[in-house]
């Protein structure tokens, strides 16, 4: 999943708009591939602990529900967090909690799984911290002019986190995991150790680097006046739903990968080699956000939303009533899809909302929490009819992008989007 932008970023205050700041930018960006990392990680640790604790796929899917929880939970006490401590310190704040959240992952190997869903929450509760501090510092890092090739290379890198990370995981914890429950629970001990090691350190790296300050004054003035609300504009709204479902659908074909590559009449994979093809998904989004660029700087936002959602649909089809290869690269297939979905539905719903853009892209970001909600439908759905036919849940969720795409397609062709 993308790292969340923050159009409503207040003016800066910055001292010296000239300054080199190259170290400062290397930091956000291995942060930006940190949380991906980290978030395409728990498509390894779903089936991990499914299979340590006999769970059945509603309990597995708690993980997903614990962690994209979070985001709906803390997003909006992260932000009056980082109003008292400023941009910087909320970001070490983050990446300390963050850091935390990993080390519980040592006494949860012995503790339970109970306590491995609790480390999922502070993991997760870290992370949103960061990304609401530490995504305004990609636009002040640099002249204005090229703020979005500085956006650009760092969600690369996010996509980039989000495809090492599940073969990183296959490689150090399914294929180190013993036969013996404790010792496969302790599998991830020294993995999330280190990773909780990396965090404390770019915590310190990040506290120390000197950055531009981010002022709130502005953006205080420029909402002040407004009037209403932005759920008065439907778009925005229905995009809310749009963003809603597509992580949500994005987040549950990665948490079923494993389990769907290892069913007989697909692939018959074990799960360390299934980890691997974990990350052909996730590593198609990062090569279709390139293809995307290029090809939406002549197609319209709304047509290739569209096109895409349809494509993603033929594939979960596909992929639900073909066998073998030809079941499992459909599947996979569908990383390429998801490249440009959330910044473009992001973009189109927040078009036209003026002085309400900050509501509708903290809105936005709340919505998120449909990685929580429809893994747990399609656990649900596994459990009672199978793995391969739970599929219909995601293929549901691009059915509705589908919609949106097309009728944001139409007004586009107006030339605005009116509430």
């Amino acid at each position: 999943m993308a790292a969340s932008p923050n159009p409503s970023v207040p003016v800066t205050t910055a001292t010296s708009a000239t300054a080199t700041n190259t170290g400062p930018l290397v930091i956000v960006t291995i942060l930006f591939f940190m949380w991906g990392l980290l978030t395409s990680l728990n498509d390894v640790l779903i089936p991990h602990l499914k299979a340590i604790y006999t769970l059945n796929y509603l309990q597995a899917m708690l993980v997903q529900f614990c962690f994209f929880g979070a985001y709906f939970i803390v997003s909006l006490p992260a932000g009056a967090l980082i109003r008292r401590l400023g941009y910087q310190k909320g970001a070490v704040t983050g990446l300390l909690i963050a850091a935390v959240g990993c080390a519980l992952f040592y006494p949860a190997a012995r503790g339970g799984y109970g306590l491995f869903l609790f480390a999922f929450f502070v993991l997760a509760s870290g992370i949103t911290i960061l990304q609401v501090a530490a995504n305004p510092y990609v636009t002040v890092l640099g002249p204005a002019a090229t703020a979005s090739s500085r956006l650009t290379l760092t969600q690369a890198f996010n996509s980039l986190g989000t495809t090492v990370g599940p073969a990183l995981g296959g490689i150090l914890i399914l294929a180190g995991a013993g036969s013996v429950a404790a010792d496969q629970a302790a599998a991830v001990q020294g993995p999330y150790l280190a990773l909780a090691a990396a965090l404390a350190i770019l915590a310190g790296l990040f506290a120390l680097a000197r950055l531009p300050r981010i002022g709130h004054a502005e953006a205080d003035a420029a909402t002040a006046g407004a009037s209403g609300s932005a759920l008065q504009y439907r778009h925005l709204v229905l995009g809310a739903v749009a963003i809603f479902l597509y992580v949500g659908g994005e987040v549950s074909i990665g948490s079923f990968l494993v389990n769907f590559l290892g069913e007989q009449q697909v692939a018959g994979m074990p799960a360390a080699q299934a980890a691997s093809y974990v990350s052909v998904y996730w590593g198609g989004a990062l090569i279709g956000r390139f293809i995307g660029f290029a090809v939406m700087r002549v197609v319209s936002p709304g047509k290739a939303l569209a096109f895409n959602a349809l494509l993603a649909i033929a594939l979960v089809l596909a992929a639900i009533f073909g066998r073998g290869q030809a079941a499992m690269w459909a599947i996979l297939a569908v990383g390429l899809c998801n490249s440009i979905m959330f910044p473009t539905i992001f973009s189109m719903a927040l078009h036209g909302l003026g002085r309400h853009t900050g509501q509708g892209s903290g809105i936005l970001c709340m919505a998120i929490v449909g990685g929580a909600i429809v893994p747990f439908a399609q656990g649900w759905l596994a459990d009672h009819i199978g793995v391969q036919p739970s599929f219909f849940v995601p293929a549901a969720c691009y059915g509705f992008i589908l919609f949106f795409g097309l009728k944001y397609a139409s007004l586009h062709r107006q030339e605005a989007i009116t509430a």
